[in-house]
């Protein structure tokens, strides 16, 4: 047969829809950021009479037609209702997929992507209102139900057709496609605004969360006709009877030091991201748009450096060692902001950097510590514990920064140095973490700094051993996953 699943062409054809999943919501989901001013500032009335209809304090610096009146406060709770709905919704999702198969969990996730983008828009709409606000929180409130969701579908389909092959390549490109719509997003966004105002702006946004869902259903096609290709679907829905939500008392320590690790990491660079802007604008004097290029150099260095840094993984491994080193190198980072007058683009493009290299090698190192039928569920439990952590942080940052109404501009960059010493702690926890994951893997025997060398050789000893019949360590709790489950070496 000319198309075959097996054929290279096939799983890549698969992964470029799977790809674009995400695009439409990455798009989406850092819009706030680039339109944090029309977001917190106020229409001139509003600003004059301290918006009381709506009880919220609108940054007045900053008026115009189309801006929402929004606090700093209420600015930083729309991501944090995004990150507490994901924190919630992803553990009972994962469990979800891996029990029902990827198919329901297509339809139903970027269906709320574009369900909860559509009521965000609708929620601007209703501007100089009480409902507003609220409304706007239903919007992220759904939108991160099906967004946090949809990230582990696809890391799951991503997971189960690029197994034993390239496995951190397929992951970086998948992050290089998503954060193509952050990137698009801070480069367009704005100027888009600007021409054609907030409500059109909001609601291109989901349409483009719109393409997400024609992908799924693309996708959803190529997998259940290359699964059976592959005569794997009999297997599939066996390891899916199998699965018990109790099966998270199995996972490995290495598996809780990795999921800690990333939410360390994370609490980093997203609020950073959502707060930048502002920040860039208030300390360096650049205009709106050129700071909002400066905060997405973060993600356009990802972009680039993701496919590049995934293949070289495949090939090289030491996923432990960088996950600790791109924690080391992100130290620095947060205190040239907070302690000098550096340009910022050069923190921003070092914080990419050792993004980039964070996500290639910490996300794909969850396949290898826990079994293929519980992929699903230890990535929603993994985006679960990465977004209580981003939640908790994103209501610290608007604590911190509370209300910007009368403060002059030295007490309102005094707020904003607490801040980068608050992600900076995050950073020092991620250095403590990671250097426990990689104590405790090389005490379990390395798997996470395995080369592929290293990985086949490994797998020729599992076969050996399933041949004769022997249990290799069996005590061993850390290696069960892999001898229950050859696939999760990778």
């Amino acid at each position: 047969m000319a198309f075959h699943a097996q054929d290279r062409a096939y799983r890549f054809i698969l992964l470029f829809f799977n790809c674009l999943l995400t695009f439409g919501s990455y798009f989406c989901f850092d819009m706030p950021s680039v339109l944090q001013d029309t977001f917190t500032g106020a229409t001139q009335s509003n600003c004059s009479d301290g918006n009381k209809t709506m009880n919220i304090t609108p940054y007045c610096n900053v008026t115009c037609d189309d801006c929402l009146g929004m606090s700093d406060d209420s600015y930083n709770l729309l991501y944090a209702i995004y990150a507490w709905t994901n924190a919630f919704v992803v553990i009972g999702a994962g469990f979800l997929i891996d029990k029902l198969g990827n198919r329901v969990g297509l339809f139903l996730f970027s269906f709320l992507v574009v369900l909860g983008s559509s009521t965000f828009a609708a929620g601007a709409m209703l501007k100089g209102t009480k409902a507003m606000l609220p409304v706007m929180l239903l919007g992220r409130l759904l939108f991160g139900s099906g967004n946090g969701s949809m990230t582990i579908v696809q890391n799951r389909l991503t997971a189960y057709w690029f197994r034993n092959k390239e496995l951190a390549l397929a992951f970086g490109i998948t992050l290089a496609f998503s954060r193509l719509g952050s990137v698009l997003n801070f480069f367009l966004t704005k100027t888009f605004e600007g021409q054609y105002g907030l409500s059109w702006t909001l609601w291109g946004g989901a349409m483009l969360c719109g393409l997400g869902f024609i992908s799924a259903i693309i996708v959803s096609f190529l997998d259940i006709y290359g699964v059976k290709q592959l005569g794997d679907a009999d297997n599939l829905r066996t390891e899916s009877k199998k699965v018990r939500v109790t099966d998270i008392r199995y996972f490995s320590v290495s598996y809780w030091l990795l999921a800690l690790t990333i939410m360390f990491f994370y609490n980093g660079v997203f609020p950073f991201v959502a707060d930048s802007s502002k920040f860039i604008a208030k300390k360096y004097g650049f205009s709106d748009q050129t700071s909002s290029y400066i905060s997405g150099s973060v993600y356009d260095v990802s972009m680039i450096l993701s496919p590049f840094l995934g293949g070289v993984i495949d090939v090289r491994g030491k996923r432990g060692y960088l996950a600790i080193g791109c924690a080391l190198f992100t130290i620095p980072v947060f205190g040239l902001l907070a302690f000098s007058h550096v340009y910022p683009l050069i923190p921003t493009l070092w914080l990419g950097i050792t993004y980039s290299i964070a996500a290639a090698s910490m996300w794909p190192s969850i396949p290898l510590v826990v079994s293929q039928a519980t992929i699903g569920t230890a990535m929603g439990l993994t985006t679960s514990i990465q977004m209580i952590g981003i939640g908790i942080s994103n209501l610290v940052v608007g604590q911190i920064l509370g209300k910007s109404q009368g403060l002059t501009d030295a007490q309102t960059l005094l707020r904003w140095k607490y801040v980068m010493i608050f992600l900076l702690a995050n950073t020092l926890a991620c250095v403590l973490t990671s250097l426990f994951l990689n104590i405790n893997d090389k005490r379990k025997g390395g798997i996470l700094n395995l080369s592929k060398k290293d990985k086949l050789r490994a797998q020729g000893l599992l076969e050996s051993v399933s041949e004769s019949g022997k249990s290799a360590d069996s005590s061993d709790d850390e290696n069960e996953p892999l001898l229950r489950n050859r696939k999760t070496i990778n």
